[in-house]
């Protein structure tokens, strides 16, 4: 009788572990191919354009040969708008993920619950009330951005999910009123250097911009997945998670180094709009429903470069902020994301 049985057993077990190697192997495709994706647009973003640069002459020029003009334009111009455009994307995309599937919420995004406007308050306040400029503005933005997703943690409770995204809502609403009194008190070159800001650019990069965020960047990124391997049990509730042995404090740990990666962004390149909303369900689509952080940070890399590049020389003559065309992706997404949400539980 056993003998007869063991087949069957041994049938059972294969089939297991070619269901569990299935989502796996899927996994490692979707990365492979977002991860050559992304190569892709940062190659175009760095070679091409009004100046075109040939391979060979992108690498001697990075291993310290001089080419005259070229190596101002790639050393200068292409290359540390580039690289910042990767770092913030990814920091954009994880953030949300983050947010999105903690909260078992798509639309609990920074973009949505108000951490994006508070940073842009605080951005704006700088430049109209205090008169700085530089550095203080990134400082500014970093401050709003973690003090406005304290308040509305406090404010929601114990109760995230809806409640946070709500009362997030309201808080922008809120700050809105006051970026709006301000642009009224400011002069023009104030407003007009708020407005760019408020919009997302990476017009303007530089070197130490770069080091500042990729310092940021090394720190907060390995703590956010350091802290997100209990992620997908917090998909499963407040409750279930904290039955399974996940505390509640592990979860305000994770939203907090998540809001703190998106502010140093925030404070690098300003709120480009809708990545952060954009690129976890990108990825959870493409990855047939299951989360994937890496995999949301690399869909936020593919679009801020892509985007930027867009923005820089496929629109019109004129060089618009990398925060025009993806606010321009983003709003409809939004849209097509309400209205298949009244479709149905299941969407």
């Amino acid at each position: 009788m056993t003998a007869l049985l063991a087949p069957e057993r041994d049938v059972d077990v294969t089939v297991v572990r070619r269901a569990r190697r299935r989502p796996a192997r899927r996994s490692g495709l979707v990365l492979a191919g977002l991860g050559a994706l992304l190569v892709v647009v940062f190659g175009a973003r760095v070679l091409l354009g009004d100046y075109t640069i040939t391979i060979p002459d992108f690498f001697r020029i990075i291993t310290g040969t001089e080419i005259p003009v070229a190596s101002y334009i790639v050393m200068e111009v292409k290359l540390p708008r580039a690289l910042l455009g990767v770092l913030v994307g990814v920091a954009f995309g994880v953030g949300g993920a983050v947010f999105q599937t903690t909260l078992r919420n798509p639309l609990a995004s920074p973009d949505i619950i108000g951490v994006s406007t508070g940073a842009s308050a605080a951005a704006v306040f700088a430049i109209v009330a205090l008169d700085q400029t530089g550095n203080w503005i990134s400082v500014a933005a970093m401050a709003g951005a973690i003090g406005v997703a304290i308040l509305v943690r406090l404010v929601a409770g114990t109760l995230l999910g809806y409640r946070l995204v709500l009362v997030g809502i309201g808080v922008a609403a809120g700050l809105m009123s006051v970026i709006q009194y301000l642009f009224t008190r400011a002069d023009t070159y104030d407003a007009q250097l708020a407005l760019l800001w408020m919009t997302g650019s990476l017009n303007q990069v530089d070197w130490p911009t770069v080091r500042f965020f990729a310092v940021a960047f090394a720190v907060l990124l390995p703590l956010v997945f350091w802290v997100a391997r209990a992620l997908r049990i917090t998909e499963l509730g407040q409750d279930t998670a904290a039955a399974l042995g996940v505390r509640p404090g592990r979860v305000d740990l994770l939203l907090l180094l998540a809001v703190i990666l998106v502010a140093a962004a925030v404070a690098a390149a300003g709120p480009i709009a809708f990545v952060s909303f954009l690129a976890g369900p990108i990825a959870r689509f493409l990855n047939r429903g299951r989360t994937t952080l890496v995999g949301a940070g690399l869909v936020g890399a593919v679009i801020v470069v892509a985007a930027d590049y867009a923005a820089d020389y496929m629109l019109t003559d004129v060089n618009y902020p990398v925060g025009v065309v993806t606010g321009a992706l983003g709003a409809p997404f939004l849209l097509w994301l309400l209205a298949v949400g009244r479709a149905g539980r299941k969407a």
